[in-house]
């Protein structure tokens, strides 16, 4: 019965991850409005191009602390109470960065707190949700349910980015411009206090007396750390075009306006929405190593060339088109993760893989509003761009041959 007890049911395990996907979706409508309205916000309040970027680097370095340190408490802890404290925490920094206008206090609340400078999904939720998502998945199935929770997360994330667009909806009716921006910090608070109540409903997920022993990695520990370390170089580079940089750069570049910026962020995010049923599928067929890797480059290779090109619909294309391209590798990587190490270490594994990477992607944009300032505007895209191709052809060479129990078991069907 202690065993039995110690695993959700076989029968809760859809509700489960029904609550999960709704509360990946109201943190993705938070994170899809925040990375476009906090640079917006902080300009407003006169901050420049390189204040901006170390206000992005202190989240994504509190992010990297908070992440952590899940991954030192969660082998011994409910997930379910550390998934609660996480939506607290997101509920809570919405307020305080609503009341805050020194950039000494900012720098402290995004470091403890949870704004996200990026769309990508970090933070110390995620390793806990990818832990529960694994739990309740079957090996065949496990990149579809990771596939559907990454559309979720950013198809909520593209609504939040077209809700980036309300100050000046709200501006056009007479509110000022600081007012119309702070508000959205308490539409991101109102939707922490959502995720509170939906993790309420989760069951309790104990931990079993196997994790409790390994309390971090075990077996894996040596695959883990080589991933982690490709994945840095990955989070290093994506750190230099983070959503709220790469939103300054366009509107600096070409002058864009918050409500087009808005619009475009929204389409980037609902392409890459539709590319991750793709990834399943490609995944099923070549194999979760070579979708990585050969959806990843063609997208670099867009970013450099929007660096270089002078015409904003020729940017927008060659940005668009790396959206559609450049997140497949997001629920791709993440069950691999989990299909490459035992199931006591999942929740460490995502954790150590997910720390290196938000610290590595939290020393870029600091250095990217610095380059942003230089006679070329364009370096962050191409640094960043010639940086993931590096990556891809690292992970290849490293990890082709490293196959998880489906790819072991049965053929690629061609």
């Amino acid at each position: 019965m202690c065993a039995l007890a110690s695993e959700p049911v076989l029968a809760s395990r859809r509700p489960a991850t029904l609550y999960l996907y709704a509360a990946r979706a109201a943190r993705g409508v938070g994170d899809g409005f925040a990375f476009i309205i906090l640079p917006a916000y902080l300009s407003e309040l006169g901050f420049d191009p390189l204040q901006i970027g170390v206000v992005a680097t202190a989240a994504l370095l509190g992010s990297a602390a908070t992440t952590l340190a899940v991954g030192f408490l969660a082998a011994r802890y409910d997930l379910r109470s550390l998934l609660l404290i996480g939506a607290v925490v997101m509920a809570a920094t919405g307020l305080a960065v609503a009341h805050s206008q020194a950039l000494a206090l900012i720098l402290v609340i995004v470091f403890i707190g949870s704004l996200n400078p990026s769309t990508g999904d970090i933070g110390m939720i995620v390793p806990l949700e990818h832990a529960m998502l694994a739990r309740g998945a079957q090996d065949q199935e496990r990149t579809r349910v990771f596939a559907r929770y990454s559309l979720i997360g950013t198809a909520s994330t593209a609504a939040g980015a077209l809700a980036a667009a309300t100050p000046d909806f709200l501006v056009s009716f007479g509110a000022g411009r600081l007012a119309a921006l702070t508000a959205m910090f308490y539409v991101y608070a109102a939707l922490g206090a959502i995720g509170v109540l939906l993790y309420w409903r989760l069951p309790h997920v104990e931990p079993r007396q196997t994790e409790v022993r390994v309390a971090g990695l075990g077996p894996s520990r040596r695959i883990v750390y080589k991933l982690a370390a490709l994945f840095s170089l990955d989070a290093f580079a994506g750190g230099f075009v983070v959503p709220s940089i790469l939103a300054l750069w366009l509107f600096e570049r070409f002058d864009l306006s918050l409500a087009a910026a808005s619009l475009f962020f929204f389409w980037t995010n609902v392409f890459s929405a539709l590319s991750y049923p793709v990834a399943a599928r490609l995944a099923r067929r070549f194999g979760l190593v070579n979708t990585m890797v050969f959806t990843h480059i063609p997208s670099s290779l867009c970013l450099v060339l929007a660096a270089f090109s002078p015409s904003l619909p020729i940017v927008l294309t060659l940005l668009l088109v790396r959206a559609a391209l450049a997140q497949m590798d997001v629920p791709t990587r993440t069950s691999y993760v989990m299909a490459v190490v035992t199931p006591a270490e999942r929740t460490a594994a995502a954790s150590v893989t997910a720390v290196p990477r938000s610290l590595a992607s939290s020393l870029s944009p600091a250095l990217s509003g610095a380059l942003l300032a230089t006679s070329f505007a364009g370096l962050p895209l191409l640094a960043c761009g010639v940086l993931k191709i590096v990556y891809d052809i690292a992970l290849l060479l490293s990890f082709r041959h490293v196959k998880p129990p489906e790819e072991r078991s049965t053929a690629p069907s061609r």
